[in-house]
Order: C-alpha cells, then structure tokens, then sequence
C-alpha cells in the first residue's frame, strides 16, 4: 500500500516506494527572483511563542486548501512557514511534495526571508526530484520533488507552497495536525461542490466544528498545538500512534459516524478489488494439487500460506492506483511476484478454490497508528482475513478474531515469510485493521496472542574452575512466534554477520567471552521449533574475594527492560510496551546448572523473587543441591502494552528482575 505524504508530513515518520524517472517540467522556481507573497511576509511576522521550549523550530503557518469539482476531483494547495530556532531545526525546512502519474504537481515555490528581512527565492538548483524511498524491490512511478532552501540559518523563516491535483480515485485526506516541534497556526479549508458534503474524524485530538466561510466552503483552525517530541521517553507506542490528526473525506465516503465510515472504506477497497481475486484453471488445478491428502484445515491452510512465502517474491511495480489495486490472481500466479495485496490477492484466490473464504485486511505495519475511533485509509500494509468454520478449534490456529457479525477469522500475513499460518508477528497484535467484507466491512482489532505462542527455553550446563574460568553450553529452543523472528535473522545475516550479533549478545553477559562456536537446527519448518547451540567460556566469570568465589547465578540472557522515566518514578503519560523485540506476549525460561570446583560449597544464594501482575509475572530460584549449583527463572508476558497508570506495577516487576539478574551466590572452600 502507499501513503501519501505532502510537504508538511515529513514531520512524522512515513513509508512508500522508489520510483522511474519522471520527464516533469515545473512552474516551481524561475531564474528571475520574485518577491515573497504576502501570506509569507505575514508569516514571517508571527512571533515565537514563549511556550517553545527547547525545539529545534517552530512552524509558524500550515494551511491547506482542498477544491473539489463535481466528479470529486480535489486539488490541493500547501501553504508552509517555519522558524528555525537551532542548526539542527534545519531538518523542518527542506519542504517536499509528491507527484507521481496519476497526481500532478503544478507548482512549488519557496522564499526563505532571513532575520534582518531580506528574501531569497528558492532556484532551479536548490531543489531535487528522487524516487520515492529507493527499496531495491520496487519500482513505481512516485517521486519526491525535494527542496533544501537557501540561507536556513537560525532566525530565518522558511515559507513554502505548493498545488498538486490529488489522485483521481482517493476522497479523503489526513492531516497531521501535531508535530515533533510546536505549531503556531495550522488550518484546512474544503470547498465543496454545491450539494458536495463531507464526514470528518479525529485521533488524539478533540474534534472542532469547521467555520462556513462560504457556500460549501469550511475553514478548520488550530493554533497552538504543542509537539510531540518523544526522544527522550522510552517503550512509548510509534509517534504516529500517539500524533494529532484528523481525516477529512468527501464524495461517496463520506458517511457520518465511525461505523458506517469505516464501512465505506471497507466497500470501496472491495470495489477496487473487484474480481482480482477470481482463480483462473490454473490456480484451481494447483490448490487441488497443494490440499490432496489434507487430514485437517490447518494442514490445507498450512500448505496453501506456505506456497504463497515461498513461491511469490516479494517485488512491486507500482503504476498510479496500482499503489492501492492489486493486480489480478491470474498474472501475479504466473508471473510469481506481487506486493502485499498481491500476495492477499493470491491467498485469497487460493483459498477460495478450496473451498475457503477470505478477505482483504489493511493494517499499518505498526501498532496503533490506526484509531478506531478515526476512520482512514492510514494503513500501510494488506494482509488477509480468513473465514474458519464454525466450531474450528484447532489449537494450532492461534491468531483468530471473532467479527462484529459473528465470523470466526483467522489473521494471517503472506508477506511475512518466517511466520506460521495460525500466528502473527509482535508488531500486529492488538492492532486495530480494516476489514474489507462487502457491508460487514468494519474495524476490527487483532488478537493478542497467549503467552505461549512465543518462548525461549533456555538450559546451559557450565562446570567451573578454583581459577574463576566457567565453560560450557547453551541450548536455546525458540518456538512460535521467538521462533519465526530467528528465522528472519538467519535470512537478512551472513555467517560472519551471525556469529558478531551473538558474540555481542553473549559478551554483554560473560565480559572475557571465548565464544567457540554455534550451531542452529530445524530452521526450515516454519510450525517447529528453532533450536541454537553455544559453545561459551569466560576465564574471569567468578571472582576471588581471600577464600571465597563470587558468581551470578543467571549465565546470559537479560528480562529486565527498564524505562528510565519510570523508574524514577516521573509522570508517565503515553503507555508502556512491554515484551521482548517486537512487543509481544511469551513465556521465556532460562534454566542453567553450575559444577561447582572440588573443595567449594555454596555459601550463600540469592533470595528467590516472584512477582505477579495483570501484565507479567517473574519467578526465579537459586538453590544448591551436592557440587551443583542451580538457578531457575520463569518471564512470563501476557499483554503488548500497559496503560500509564500501571507505571507502578511496572516499576515494581522490573525492580525484581534487575535486581534478580545483578544477584551473585557465594562459594567457600571447605
């Protein structure tokens, strides 16, 4: 999917495609300087708010202007003034604008008017056109007309703007009405056809009533809104789950009240896809063939999904509404690539030559960047829905959701090659989508897995030397969803680069690490278990205290994930995610038995720990039985995130586990 972004969105984090080389003649800087226009010298004029802060800049006017004709057609005009306050504010002033075949640029000019009020019109030479982020397996024709503009020095003001006819077949718009530096006045103006009418929705913001200033023509304005500047907070939701925004649609969509606009979304997306998804002989002859012998669904289903990871490459030649339709199951079967709805697409055939209905469900590829409560078309991604038959209880078909009109899904992304039908990655669990379903299309959030669809079991047997030098092995078993994100490490790394990560990781915990080796088995079937051998020693691990050695208990691994904000106790706003990379429940075990040297005993062990919340629980043990010394601990994950008012409990937990993981056991010499 791509994601539109004009030139005040660069504020927030975004992703979209490369592109071809666009042969574009534009209006936007002449050789021969112009004067700034006066909505830029006003601009110009405001003054910087008292209440900055420490920001970088300050955007001083962010005005849109949406005209739409009777075949809702809209052309949008982007009036842009920035104040850089510091060097590093110069970022806020390179304004962009995307174009691509089906959205044309008319213009983009600049004037930047420096502190003592002289002018300088942005060139030819100051401005380039690139394709559209540059991924090495896509191609599309959007590109990037990207200005960096002359004397953005501390107390310049940057003015920019720019007219682009938006594409044809899109009737809505998402304005980012929050930044990472504040904002002084922002507005967005709609002028509507006569009998033209709108639906408007807001996230992390409480909605306002647009002023009529003329027949169908509404003014929204904001002033004063403060950033969002999250990079000194840790284990907070993506900036873009948490930024002020409203969408604003008009035409055929706009349906009031999030239901039916979620609706409306839903329908659209299914008259795009329109019979993309009908299976040719040839798709049908080869479900057949994939399901022949099938005891179960989930081995039918298992088959299937694991054809579409394994068979379709993921590559993408985006073509103007080719950004949002996907192509037909026929040519993405035979020609065996396809991006994300391309994939969905495939599936979606597949499984209804089986027998089996599915659906098309757009997401982002973070969690919680689409609200509920803000219907839009935000989504980056598209995955798939599957419909399970009633009183299907299989086990192994974990990430399942039950729709607003009864139907049992099952939540399934092709594009991601590691994961198992029947789970889904950290990142989407407890995501809210959009379901495309004809007139059942709704939003529907994904589950949050059970803990134990993800886990570590770890055991390692060391024996240890009167010198201090601890040697053996570790065995990690990854299952589950652990196990698909190992799988993706051991694709993206090389084998020099695999062995540097964990020498890194291991050196963390063992400072005198010899790592002498490793080995990973049974890494090609997605639904088992990834199993990884290490072959450690570290010649200082105790340490000599007159007649007694000094040793921690935990060998490697670390649980604690502490938020530094929080656990200095400071107010906590935004939510706390919690769980390992990717932000997921799961249940991690580390289990390791020590052989004490001949002549010691154990002294002294740490206190057990066991704390229980809602959230998370953690246990952990260290106990001595003849010349072994064995310690034990349980990290058992139940949520993504926790609100902020739990910050308590959540210092609490991750107090025990540091302090769990810094304790040492004493030997003495008999």
């Amino acid at each position: 999917m791509q994601a539109r972004i004009s030139m005040s969105r660069i504020l927030a984090v975004a992703g979209c495609c490369s592109a071809a080389l666009l042969g574009s003649h534009f209006a936007a800087a002449k050789e021969k300087s112009q004067p700034a226009p006066q909505w830029a010298l006003d601009a110009a004029k405001t003054p910087t708010p008292a209440n900055v802060g420490d920001a970088s800049a300050v955007i001083l006017l962010d005005d849109y202007l949406i005209t739409v004709d009777e075949q809702n057609h809209a052309v949008e005009r982007e009036r842009y003034a920035v104040r850089i306050l510091k060097p590093q504010g110069r970022e806020y002033s390179h304004c962009e604008a995307e174009y691509d075949n089906d959205e044309k640029l008319d213009y983009f000019h600049s004037w930047t008017i420096a502190a003592d009020g002289h002018q300088l019109q942005a060139m030819d030479t100051d401005f380039a056109d690139v394709e559209a982020y540059g991924y090495a397996d896509l191609q599309a024709t959007e590109r990037f007309r990207i200005l960096k503009p002359p004397g953005s020095d501390p107390g310049a003001v940057v003015t920019c703007e720019t007219e682009v006819h938006l594409r044809p077949y899109m009737s809505s718009e998402d304005w980012q009405i929050q930044a990472p530096i504040p904002f002084v006045d922002e507005a967005l103006e709609l002028a509507l056809p006569s009998g033209g009418h709108y639906a408007d929705s807001w996230s992390h913001y409480a909605p306002i009533k647009p002023l009529e200033t003329a027949d169908n023509h509404l003014r929204w304005e904001i002033t004063n809104v403060p950033a969002l500047d999250l990079e000194n907070l840790h284990a907070t939701p993506p900036w873009e789950a948490l930024a002020a925004r409203m969408t604003v649609t008009w035409g055929d969509q706009a349906a009031k009240g999030a239901d039916n606009q979620w609706r409306a979304i839903g329908l659209w997306m299914d008259q795009l896809e329109a019979h993309r998804p009908d299976p040719t002989p040839e798709i049908n002859a080869e479900a057949q063939q994939l399901v022949a012998g099938a005891p179960d669904l989930y081995t039918k289903l298992s088959r299937i999904t694991s054809y579409i990871q394994n068979n379709i490459r993921y590559f993408i030649i985006v073509k103007g509404i080719g950004g949002w339709q996907a192509h037909y199951a026929g040519d993405i079967y035979r020609n065996r690539y396809g991006d994300c709805k391309d994939k969905t697409t495939l599936l979606i055939s597949m499984l209804q030559a089986i027998g089996v209905r599915a659906y098309y469900l757009h997401v982002n590829s973070e969690r919680g960047v689409i609200d509920p409560s803000a219907p839009s078309l935000i989504g980056n991604h598209m995955i798939t829905a599957i419909e399970l038959p009633d009183g299907e209880k299989d086990p192994r078909l974990v990430a399942r959701v039950k729709a607003a009109n009864g139907k049992t899904l099952l939540i399934f992304d092709p594009t991601d090659e590691e994961t198992p039908v029947g789970l889904i990655r950290g990142e989407l669990q407890g995501a809210y989508s959009n379901l495309a379903d004809g007139a059942d299309s709704q939003v529907l959030k994904m589950p949050v897995l059970p803990p134990d669809s993800a886990s570590l079991n770890r055991k390692g047997s060391f024996t240890l030397t009167a010198d201090g030098t601890l040697s053996g092995d570790i065995t990690d078993v990854f299952s589950g969803v652990d196990a698909a994100r190992e799988r993706g490490l051991l694709k993206e790394a090389d084998t020099k680069e695999l062995r540097d990560t964990l020498e890194h990781s291991l050196s963390s915990d063992l400072p005198s690490l010899d790592f002498k080796g490793y080995e990973f088995h049974k890494t090609d079937a997605l639904d088992q278990p990834v199993t990884l051998d290490l072959h450690v020693s570290d010649s200082r691990y105790a340490h000599a205290a007159g007649p007694l050695l000094l040793l921690r208990p935990r060998i490697v691994g670390d649980d604690a994930e502490p938020v530094p904000e929080v656990m200095e106790n400071k107010t906590r706003t935004y939510p706390i995610e919690i769980g390992r990379p990717g932000n997921h429940p799961g249940d991690w075990r580390d289990s390791f038995d020590i052989t004490l040297p001949p002549g010691y005993v154990v002294d002294e062990t740490p206190d057990p720990v066991d704390v229980d919340t809602d959230f998370a629980s953690y246990h952990s043990s260290t106990t001595a039985k003849g010349n072994v010394l064995h310690y034990e601990r349980d990290y058992l994950v139940r949520q993504v995130e926790i609100p902020a008012e739990k910050a308590a409990d959540f210092r609490k937990l991750e107090s025990a586990i540091l302090f769990d993981e810094k304790g040492a056991a004493v030997l003495k010499k008999q």
